[in-house]
């Protein structure tokens, strides 16, 4: 029998039964004989102590397990807000995924978040409503809120009984069931017209089986979504589902034979501190002892382990379609490319973490040691930004909520040793250009101690859009024999100009703009006299470059923003009067309310600073029955006074201070 290979991951707002669903399929399959329970911190899938006691995943974990001729690499992935990067990195290497809705709760915040990133990188999903065993359960009510809230192309696949009690059951739609096929060619129909036709003239005379080929097809390219009902925790519906896993989900494709191609989307380390990397082939064979270019440097594949029924099994290679552990890349980072890169379907665009807080060691002697552990922390999760204050002797982290912090914090004490205190969590904001500058900084100049000439023009973007770096200048002016590497100039000039802007004017990161550089020269010791002297090394350029940029934003300016919420109220009607001027008092952006069946539903953007002051009076606002539902929205530009942060490298703005940090020697006086 031909075995196919597909990578499943699970997804699901915090609590939705995700984790026990994995359990659940890991027993109902043999790889597990008993269901471990999440409370209990008896998972197969929550490895790490804090997962354990919190009763939360943290961590992506991997296993696999067989359904039919299907080998399923099934990802158990974190859904607590916080943890949003270690999903993203997930689902760029999912070949199908599943949706978890609780049937009591129904589309939560995260789930809507997640849904639009799936539907983004257009990968084929289930959804699976969880807990119909619950009282409060209803199919019909978070049916709805799915078509509402999530899409409206969605296919249930089969009915529930006894909601809301031990004895909840799901029942496929009978095939030869008129009305089930009717039902579901109306959702197919949509998107073929020989359906459409068929429906049309006899909308029972269209074969079900035709239907279920049509189903997996659409579920494949992503644009309708199967939905099951049941309970993880008593296995009701579970059959159901993995058939559904196997039947409708695209199994992994490529080409074994052609050029190595794939994603490093995981990074741990061992306790003797080597690093492995998890990684997903979507081309070719790695091998043992196979050499791969990481960063700079050439390494060699030392291992490589699969997973296979819930435990690794070391091989000598992997292929295509495959997850597997790779030994011995020692400086490969998260979001690598092995081999050839890949192009992606869509881009990811979760939030970034909006919170940052001074981590100090409570012994003195574990500075060292402090930086070294969190580095190490950084390589697992990238968007925990280390920011390093070499006068004061500080180290800030990035972070997405105050649970990340319990997390990092418990990390450093189990698995490095080292006891940590957090200062107050404050916001993270951003500048962006408000108009255009230009700056010129020339070889052999006054006050230009650096063998490089660099012209960098500034400009505003829209917003969201990140830094756009490119060239605009002779090519005979670039230094091409300093960069004889798999980089180019352009991309080391990009790469200088992104650390210089780590810092803007007032201290913060500066995003949304366009930088290109206008100008460009070198020395060199057969040049022409212009440009003659020692010959110009990367060292010059990269040292020049935040003089050059930073001249070009003073002139085009920065404004400050504050990063925004948006926030979706559920409240009783008649806690409108007393909502209202609250919201109005942390200064929220408010919309019209929304009125049905007594509860009203209010859209507000507020300054992420002020979500959890509304988190705290909202129980007493409403009598405790109000629901707050949170997401990311953005920037916007704080008012008042712009707030500041001490920067941590050498102040650009200050000339004679950064030649003096970065040269060591005060420059000589301008001529008069």
């Amino acid at each position: 029998m031909l075995r196919r290979t597909l990578n499943l991951g699970i997804v699901a707002h915090v609590d939705a039964g995700k984790t026990t669903l994995t359990e659940r399929l890991l027993y109902a399959v043999g790889v597990i004989d008993e269901i471990g329970s999440v409370d209990a911190g008896t998972t197969q899938t929550d490895s790490l102590a804090l997962e354990r006691q919190r009763g939360i995943t943290i961590k992506s974990a991997v296993v696999s397990f067989a359904i039919d001729d299907v080998t399923v690499n099934l990802i158990d992935t974190p859904g607590h807000p916080d943890f949003i990067a270690e999903v993203e990195r997930v689902l760029s290497v999912l070949d199908g995924a599943v949706l978890v809705i609780s049937a009591v709760e129904g589309v939560q915040s995260q789930t809507t978040l997640l849904m639009r990133a799936l539907q983004r990188l257009r990968v084929p999903t289930l959804i699976f409503v969880n807990k119909i065993d619950r009282s409060g359960a209803s199919d019909e009510r978070t049916l709805r809120a799915i078509s509402a809230r999530l899409t409206p192309a969605v296919a249930p696949m089969g009915s529930t009984r006894a909601e809301g009690t031990r004895a909840a059951a799901f029942t496929p739609h009978d095939p030869v069931d008129p009305a089930s096929a009717a039902n579901l060619a109306a959702v197919l129909a949509e998107r073929n017209d020989a359906i459409l036709a068929a429906y049309v003239d006899d909308e029972a005379s269209v074969p079900y089986q035709l239907l279920h080929h049509e189903l997996a097809a659409q579920t494949a390219r992503a644009v309708v979504h199967p939905v099951f009902f049941g309970s993880a925790l008593t296995g009701a519906g579970i059959e159901s589902l993995m058939a559904g896993i196997a039947e409708l989900l695209p199994a992994a494709e490529g080409d074994a034979d052609a050029p190595v191609s794939g994603t490093v989307f995981k990074i741990e380390r061992e306790e003797a501190g080597q690093k492995i990397a998890y990684v997903r082939m979507f081309s070719g064979t790695l091998r043992t002892r196979d050499r791969l270019p990481v960063g700079e440097a050439e390494r060699k594949v030392t291992a490589i382990s699969v997973f296979d029924r819930g435990t690794g099994v070391q091989r000598p290679s992997v292929s295509a379609g495959e997850i597997a552990k790779v030994w011995g890349l020692a400086e490969i980072q998260i979001g690598d490319p092995i081999g050839a890169p890949r192009a992606v379907a869509g881009e990811h665009q979760f939030a970034p973490p909006t919170l940052e807080t001074v981590v100090v060691p409570q012994r003195a002697y574990d500075k060292g040691r402090l930086r070294v552990a969190l580095a190490q922390l950084a390589e697992q999760d990238p968007l925990i930004d280390i920011r390093q204050d070499d006068v004061r002797q500080e180290i800030s982290v990035s972070l997405y909520g105050e649970v990340q912090k319990e997390v990092i914090q418990a990390t450093l004490e189990s698995d490095y040793g080292i006891g940590v205190e957090f200062r107050e969590t404050t916001p993270i904001y951003v500048e962006r250009p408000t108009g255009s500058g230009e700056a010129l900084e020339l070889l052999h100049g006054d006050s230009n101690p650096f063998l490089a000439t660099i012209g960098l023009r500034v400009e505003p973007a829209p917003n969201g859009s990140g830094i756009d770096f490119g060239l605009d200048v002779d090519t005979r002016t670039i230094p091409l024999y300093v960069y004889r590497r798999r980089e180019t100039f352009a991309d080391y000039m990009g790469r200088y100009v992104r650390e210089a802007l780590l810092e803007g004017l007032y201290g913060w990161q500066v995003t949304d703009c366009i930088v290109t550089m206008v100008e460009s020269n070198y020395s060199s010791p057969d040049g022409p006299a212009s440009t003659r002297g020692p010959l110009s090394t990367a060292a010059d350029f990269r040292k020049l470059t935040p003089l050059a940029l930073m001249r070009a934003l003073e002139q085009a300016g920065t404004v400050v923003c504050e990063p925004t919420a948006k926030i979706s109220l559920e409240i009783p009607t008649g806690a409108i009067g007393a909502v209202m001027p609250a919201l109005a008092r942390l200064g929220a952006a408010v919309e019209l309310p929304t009125v049905e069946a007594g509860l009203a539903v209010i859209g507000i953007v507020l300054p992420s600073t002020r979500v959890h002051a509304l988190q705290r009076q909202l129980p007493a606002l409403t009598g405790g029955a109000g629901v707050l539902e949170s997401s990311f929205a953005g920037y916007q530009p704080v008012t008042g006074d712009p707030p500041t942060r001490r920067r941590t490298t050498p102040n650009p703005l200050n000339r004679r201070e950064y030649l003096f940090r970065v040269t060591r020697h005060l420059p000589a006086p301008r001529a008069v």
